[in-house]
């Protein structure tokens, strides 16, 4: 099954600070939880996120499971290059029921981790395999990124924002899911609202759809 977690307010341990850790950390960045790195010594990139202060460093060699204990995570990521350590990391991390993946153990990890193609942020496709093949899902999204961005337009895109404002100022004056679903549906199919989207005008896009909630009944 393919989920998209939500991990707002979480916090989130990667253990290893090279090249995979970099990888996953990206992954997450912008998912506004906490992002705490554990690791003896860290490449580049990792070092200008914390002194940014995007993500939180606790330098110090893995050599055990206390820092978990210690930590209280929400979801453990261990990228080292130790598969010892990995599998002790995600076999204590089960037995405290929090959720974790080993980037060299897919398949006993509690998710994999698929090949996502992005638009903006506002959609997101993923090619899985199940931990099968990480290599083969990465071929298949360089194929279907291909077609994807021939069939997704501009103009969807500027749909979404519009569903996602029109969805929130909604929920303050239409009572039932039900209905909410009909009013958006009607942004969704309105011609005037097609039009100006196709014209760029997104904000007058935008004021149309309220004008729309305004009436709705």
């Amino acid at each position: 099954m393919i989920i998209n977690l939500n991990l707002e307010g979480k916090k989130i341990i990667v253990v290893g600070g090279g090249n995979e850790a970099e990888k996953r950390i990206k992954s997450i960045l912008n998912e506004k939880c906490e992002i705490v790195v554990i690791s003896d010594s860290v490449n580049t990139q990792i070092s200008k996120l914390v002194k940014t202060n995007k993500i939180i460093l606790k330098k110090q060699k893995i050599e055990n499971t206390k820092f978990i204990l210690e930590l209280k995570p929400d979801l453990i990521i261990t990228t080292t290059n130790d598969k010892k350590i990995n599998q002790r990391i995600i076999n204590y991390a089960k037995k405290k029921k929090i959720i974790a993946y080993s980037s060299d153990n897919p398949e006993d990890s509690d998710f994999a981790n698929a090949a996502i193609i992005d638009f903006e942020k506002m959609i997101q496709v993923a090619i899985f395999t199940g931990g099968r093949s990480p290599i083969m899902a990465k071929k298949i999204k360089s194929k279907a990124e291909i077609a994807l961005k021939k069939a997704i337009s501009k103009d969807d895109i500027a749909q979404i924002k519009i569903q996602k404002i029109s969805r929130e100022l909604s929920k303050k004056i239409i009572p039932t899911q039900f209905e909410r679903k009909e009013f958006l549906r009607s942004i969704m199919t309105d011609n005037h609202i097609d039009q100006l989207i196709k014209d760029g005008q997104i904000k007058k896009a935008e004021k149309r759809a309220i004008e729309i909630l305004k009436k709705w009944k």
